[in-house]
């Protein structure tokens, strides 16, 4: 049987948003080698390349989930912090909606269109900056666990700025719309 060339092999995984790592785990071989092949550094065995195509054809039809496209850093604000600590906090990790925390708990969200709508009805700024964040959350992001696939995220993102993925009862990501752009690079 003639295998494709390896060149392929990173083409393939790619394709697949796999990492070096997923991939090796699937195809039982180490991580370091599917880099040193990608990489073009080393003439494999025939049979390691075969378990690693004979891996990408196994994952081929697989759906992608939650966990593979989410973001893991979540930015969230306490439902204490004023608008200015929220406001400040949307611009120093550049992100456009927030978790609303209570404790652990997530009690709400909040989002640069809070801030612009308030702007847009002329209220007092000074005023508004010094309010509770509490006062002016919007409802939470519904939450998905990690193995969720991406036909449901997508549905969910339809009505919603963002979806938080937990893991345990704990916040493990977070998926917006700009999450699902890393799909179509692959």
């Amino acid at each position: 049987m003639q295998l494709p060339p390896t060149n392929e092999i990173q083409k393939r995984r790619d394709k697949l948003s796999l990492t070096q790592t997923q991939l090796a785990k699937k195809a039982g071989v180490s991580q370091s080698l599917i880099a040193r092949i990608e990489a073009g550094t080393v003439d494999p065995r025939y049979s390691k390349v075969a378990k690693v195509f004979q891996a990408l054809e196994e994952l081929k039809g697989r759906e992608i989930e939650a966990k593979e496209i989410m973001t893991r850093n979540v930015v969230g604000v306490k439902a204490e912090n004023t608008i200015e600590q929220a406001a400040s906090t949307l611009k120093e990790h550049g992100v456009s909606q927030m978790p609303v925390y209570d404790g652990e708990n997530t009690i709400g969200s909040f989002s640069e269109k809070i801030i612009v709508d308030r702007i847009s009805k002329g209220i007092n700024m000074q005023q508004f900056s010094n309010e509770k964040v509490r006062e002016h959350m919007d409802s939470a992001f519904p939450t998905v666990k990690p193995d969720t696939p991406l036909t449901i995220i997508s549905a969910l993102l339809e009505h919603n700025n963002a979806v938080l993925v937990q893991d345990a009862g704990k916040t493990a990501g977070i998926i917006t719309n700009a999450d699902l752009l890393k799909v179509l690079h692959k």
